[in-house]
């Protein structure tokens, strides 16, 4: 999409304003999102500010100047307040060692606390039942376990059923 001010460079910036219930939208490259006026352009904005940002609004987990001052990682030295500046973790260990605070921010960013990815339309039906089927295989684990047995014949009978529903595609 060209510039709609220059009509020459692409369109990098779009600004939707709505006012009165009336959306406008404005599609402009950068050097005329400089110029013009009444349009907020910041090219300090990057995406480890947007996260520390999220980090700083969650309001039901505020953070304490103690939890950024004392919490490490013990496998890289990461503290949580050198992660606030830099927006990024220095190991998978970080994950562990800021769950408290990550957990949140995580779970406001992506609506759940497990990645679930997104399949493809066309790959997707068997894909989403082969996923299906794990989850069953994994309560039914569960069921023989606590010896729940007339669950797991139903769990049983629906992983039979969802794997001969995969047969019928292929």
């Amino acid at each position: 999409m060209l510039c709609e001010n220059c009509n020459k460079n692409t369109a990098t910036v779009h600004v939707t304003k709505i006012l009165n219930d009336k959306k406008t939208e404005l599609h402009l490259c950068e050097q005329c999102a400089k110029q013009s006026e009444g349009v907020p352009f910041d090219t300090s904005f990057t995406i480890n500010n947007f996260l520390t940002g999220l980090l700083d609004s969650i309001q039901d987990s505020p953070i304490k100047v103690d939890y950024i001052k004392t919490t490490k990682c013990d496998h890289c030295g990461m503290t949580y307040g050198k992660f606030k500046q830099l927006g990024r973790l220095g190991c998978a260990h970080c994950y562990n060692a800021f769950q408290e605070k990550l957990l949140p921010l995580v779970k406001r960013v992506q609506g759940g606390e497990i990645h679930t990815g997104k399949v493809p339309k066309r790959a997707g039906g068997s894909i989403r039942l082969k996923k299906e089927i794990k989850r069953l295989k994994g309560e039914l684990e569960k069921a023989i376990r606590s010896e729940e047995f007339e669950k797991a014949a139903v769990l049983r009978d629906q992983i039979r059923e969802t794997e001969s529903q995969i047969n019928q595609e292929n």
